[in-house]
Formats: C-alpha cells, structure tokens, sequence
C-alpha cells in the first residue's frame, strides 16, 4: 500500500466527478437519449449508480485507477487534483479494470455458457450494464434457508464452463487477479503499511492485526501447474434470480482470473457466514443455512479422498477467513463520508463476534488440528454467533 496523503479527495467532490462522467459517457453512447440518474448504490470498491435511459434500466459504474474507493478516499493516490489528473490517463489506457470487467461478462455468456448481465456500453471509463431484477442468492438464504445447501451448490455448479480450454484462454489475457483473496490480503497486509492501515480501525484493528500474523504463517504454497479459471467474485448478492429459486441463476460483477479451486466456494461460505452473523434470523433459520453450508461442501468434496478432502478443507479456511479479514478491515477502515451498505453496517457492529471466530479458527489450524474437525468446530462457532 502507497502512503497515504494528509489532502485526502473527499466524498462529494468524487461522487460530482463520477455522475459528470456517467452523463458524459450515455450522451456519446447514446446520443438525443434522456439520461436520467437514479439511486447510488453504496459500494467500498467502485462508485455505482443506477440509470434510466429513456425506457432502458441501467447501472453505470466508475473505478477511479482500478483502486477500491476506500483507497481513493483515505488519500492512497494523493489529493483530489492528482487522482484526476491520474484518471484522464488511466481511461486512456488498455486494459482498464472495468474493460476487463466487461470482457469477463461476454466471455461468461459467449463462451462458457454462463448466464450473465449483459453489457449495455463502456465508454470513457464507465460501464453501463442491463438491471437483472429478481432475488439474489442472499435473499433466497433468508427466505428459503432450509434450501441453503442446494442453491448454493447450484450457484457454483453454473460455474462449471469456466473451465472450457477457449475459456481459460481468453480470461488469461483479461483476468482481473488483483481483486483475488490472496492478492488483497497480501496488498493490504504486507510491509510495515499493514499495522499502519490496521491501527485505523482501533481495538478491533488490533485484533485483526494479531489475525493477520496467523494467516500469513498459515497462506497456502505456491500451486504446481496451472490453476483453474475462477469467478473471483462470488457473493451471494452476485448471483441473482430472475425466475425465482426454480431457475438459473444470472452472474453480476464478475472477476475472472486464474485461482486455487476453493476460491469461489471460500468467498461464498465468507460473505454468507458474514451476513448470517450481522442479520441473524431465528435459531431454527440460522441452523438450516449453517447446515447448508456443510451440505454444499459436502457436495462439492464429495469425490474426494480423505487425505485429499483434509487439505482441501485447510485451504477452504484459510481462504475464507483471508477475504473476512479482507472485507471487515476495509468497513471498519472506512472513511466517514462514503456511504456503506447497509449490511455492512452491520457487519461493523459485529466486528468483535467475527474477530472471536477468526481467533478460535486459526489458532487451531496453528496447532495442527485436522482440517476436517477445524471445519466443523468452525461452523458450530458460526451457530452460536448467529444465535443472539
């Protein structure tokens, strides 16, 4: 991580920046048009907003440099004058984060069969893409928990033409492999900037430190060979359905890249044990969907020996406490001024609940404890987060 300016950008000036841009951007896409700007949706990595032009329901995207708006926000590309300056030459340049982003998207659809928002425009550093209306996989969890297991063993199974050869081909000349769990984690924590970022967020920040020790003891090998082609972006409020449960699911905001084969099963556990534990639901829902969990693992481990499932288990942990690490540093990190989801407000609230987790889940793996048991004692801690 860069240091971080004393002048740093403020909210409202990035925010005016970025709506000029999505005005500017639909009058040369679509020129005479009415462009009508519509709801922010509060986001740490990217500004997004929701647009209506003429009759077409869109949402426009902005990434200032590829970094997260958190970054931008706390100063880490200088003051305001600098980060616009960088900008006009960013959007200049090939192979833009969100020029990636809508490659990933077409490949997904065109190429590996997957379904997939379609991409409306990308002109001039903004990416506007169609609305898929519908409840996402998160809302399905707490309205239908008891059906966790399946539908997010169907999520991942949707995935599976990823790994056609032409696929892998075309993500290798597009992957988006900074925005990867183990990349983040290392961008964020390596160095001596590491406990700098950390100290912002206070006691929590220093717990969070003492987990970050752990992991980075504990982070995987180098892979031999060739890793497979990953989502790289898989939460449960990005995958959506527009026919309801019974039907397949629609992918958003992908982030293609070369990955470990847990990575989209680890973000997926991590964001959904996340909202378990910020909106829990009663006792009895919140069993099924730590249930389900289980089940999906199970499912997609079934093939697996032992020894072989132990070490793909020890994996799947340290992955997903590396990208709850990742997410919960970055809300309580957060500047004041830029607006946080709702859920991740929650989040925040909890910090201290999923710090407990992370505590009790590495210290094991450091003393050795099978990956199974460590697996099993880590969802049993889930449920009791869950149940208050």
């Amino acid at each position: 991580m860069a240091g971080t300016s004393s002048a740093a950008p403020a909210a409202a000036d990035v925010f005016a920046y970025a709506d000029r841009q999505i005005e500017q951007a639909a009058a040369r896409l679509w020129p005479g048009a009415v462009v009508r700007l519509e709801v922010h949706t509060p986001s740490v990595t990217t500004y997004v907003r929701r647009v209506q032009v003429d009759e077409r329901a869109l949402f426009a995207k902005v990434s200032l440099l590829g970094l997260s708006l958190v970054s931008v926000l706390r100063g880490t590309a200088g003051d305001w004058a600098q980060v616009r300056a960088a900008q006009a030459a960013y959007q200049g340049s090939p192979g833009t984060l969100l020029e990636r982003e809508a490659r990933g998207l077409d490949i997904l659809r065109e190429e590996a069969g997957v379904p997939a928002c379609r991409v409306a425009g990308l002109q001039s550093g903004v990416l506007f893409t169609e609305q898929v209306t519908g409840p996402t996989l998160a809302d399905l969890l707490a309205k239908e928990p008891h059906r966790s297991g399946e539908l997010m063993t169907r999520v991942l199974v949707e995935l599976t033409g990823l790994q056609r050869p032409a696929v892998a081909r075309s993500v290798d000349e597009v992957a988006i492999a900074e925005r990867g769990i183990g990349p983040t984690f290392h961008r964020k924590f390596n160095g001596i900037s590491g406990p700098t970022y950390l100290r912002k967020a206070g006691q929590t920040g220093e717990v969070l430190a003492g987990m970050v020790g752990r992991l980075r003891r504990l982070r995987p090998v180098p892979a031999a060979g060739r890793r497979p082609v990953v989502y790289g972006d898989l939460k449960p409020d990005h995958a959506v359905f527009p026919d309801g449960p019974e039907g397949r699911p629609v992918f958003l905001d992908p982030g293609l890249a070369r990955g470990r084969p847990q990575t989209d099963a680890a973000k997926l556990v991590s964001r959904t044990v996340l909202n378990l534990v910020a909106s829990p639901p009663d006792r009895a829902a919140a069993k099924a969907v730590v249930g389900g969990i289980e089940v999906f693992i199970d499912m997609v481990t079934a093939d697996q020996g032992p020894d072989e499932r132990a070490a793909w288990l020890k994996q799947l942990v340290v992955l997903w406490l590396m990208d709850t690490t990742n997410i919960l540093s970055t809300y309580l990190t957060c500047p004041a001024d830029l607006p946080l989801p709702e859920h991740a407000v929650k989040i925040t609230q909890q910090a201290m609940s999923v710090c407990t987790l992370l505590d009790r889940t590495t210290a094991k793996l450091l003393a050795g404890a099978d990956p199974r048991a460590v697996w099993r004692l880590a969802l049993a801690d889930v449920a009791k987060a869950a149940d208050r």
